[in-house]
């Protein structure tokens, strides 16, 4: 019989007084832990802002900026060699998103406040699609979120490629209308590629005229396309070094792999400054082991095929930057659901790399982001040079 142990009264009240004193300390100590994250986000955000890239607008092309840009990338450099993480940076599209979102609000408030016409956006939506409604759904919420008005404007499935011609020309011609895109994909007796063209350059807030494309590839200001706008703004805003980089881009699609190609590996010098970046681009006649042999020595890669699971953890670098662009609806096998995938194999590859971002909630919230600054601009007609007046006079 073990031996009974009896407090007294004065005993009871020391006890309860350690207890109350150490549940004052934990909570405490809770809120100092609490205070010190919040602490930390406070100047990595400060360190962002204060940073040139931030600090100097997209216009800026001066060799000054240049240089300060590059001096950065150096440093960002360093600290990348140096820190060593067992997972990956899991990259927050969908906090990026709404960084940029707030920014489009707030340009907008002032633009309105000048007396300036709200800015409105026109949709064009082909068919039952469910995907397709679901995008245009998401793109509409955004441009009531940032102040811009919209409209959806239905056609069915058998609408004709001259009628949905003539809509397009009188939404062009309207001057209510400062953006204007026609959701794709569309069914297939519409050629895509005439439907696109018809949007005028200066409303194509898709980016797919075959103007703005070569304004793009030509470094030159135009209206980018919002997907790899967004791949773009992921990489700059994360502030992960392009210039020198080897890059590969997994995608040659003419409205995502390319675009996304020229933005990386142009010079950061020109009108529309690149990322100076060696990019290589691989596209499904690309053999699995050769597309290997690039991504393995790559900084970044861009995975935009559409193939899930296309890039595996053996085909990455240590510490390499992996953005995931393509998004498929698959079954699961354990619950027989539907969910969406990305071109990266999630799980693996965050373990080598030094920079993730996930699917969903990564490259697709940036793509809407940036659709309402291409609205924004296209209402302050900030893209209408000589040769587009002169073109759509």
């Amino acid at each position: 019989m073990g031996k009974t142990t009896y407090l007294s009264r004065s005993g009871i009240k020391k006890a309860q007084k350690i207890l109350c004193i150490s549940k004052y300390l934990g909570k405490r100590i809770s809120y100092l832990g609490w205070y010190l994250v919040a602490l930390l986000r406070c100047l990595e955000r400060l360190s962002w802002w204060l940073s040139p890239v931030a600090a100097v607008p997209r216009a800026a092309g001066s060799g000054l900026y240049q240089e300060k840009v590059r001096k950065q990338q150096r440093r960002d450099l360093t600290w990348d060699l140096g820190s060593r993480r067992n997972d990956a940076v899991v990259i927050s599209g969908r906090k990026l998103a709404r960084q940029i979102r707030q920014e489009a609000r707030h340009e907008v408030e002032q633009w309105v406040a000048a007396g300036n016409k709200r800015p409105h956006l026109s949709v064009v939506l082909v068919g039952e699609n469910p995907a397709s409604h679901s995008y245009v759904l998401n793109k509409t919420k955004a441009a009531a979120d940032v102040g811009i008005s919209s409209e959806t404007i239905l056609r069915p499935a058998s609408v004709t490629e001259e009628e949905l011609l003539d809509l397009i020309s009188k939404l062009n011609n309207d001057a209510n209308v400062d953006g204007l895109l026609v959701q794709l994909p569309l069914p297939e007796h519409i050629d895509e590629r005439k439907i696109c063209n018809a949007v005028t350059p200066d409303k194509d807030v898709d980016g797919f005229h075959v103007i703005n494309v070569g304004r793009m590839c030509l470094d030159q200001y135009s209206m980018l396309p919002a997907t790899p706008w967004g791949v773009w703004e992921i990489i700059k805003r994360t502030g992960i070094p392009t210039l020198g980089k080897n890059v590969v881009v997994a995608g040659r699609s003419k409205n995502v792999g390319m675009p996304i190609a020229m933005l990386l590996h142009t010079d950061g010098r020109h009108e529309r400054p690149g990322g100076d970046a060696t990019v290589t681009i691989s596209h499904r006649y690309t053999p699995k082991e050769q597309l290997k042999q690039h991504t393995i020595r790559a900084d970044i890669v861009v995975a935009a095929a559409g193939i899930p699971n296309l890039i595996t953890a053996d085909m990455i670098k240590e510490g390499a930057a992996v953005i995931d662009v393509g998004i498929t609806r698959v079954q699961d096998p354990v619950t027989a659901k539907s969910r969406l995938v990305g071109d990266v194999d999630f799980e693996g590859v965050k373990k080598k790399a030094s920079y993730i971002t996930p699917v969903p909630g990564g490259v697709g919230p940036m793509t809407v982001a940036m659709l309402m600054k291409n609205t924004i601009i296209a209402a302050k007609k900030l893209l209408k040079p000589k040769e587009l007046e002169a073109l759509t006079a």
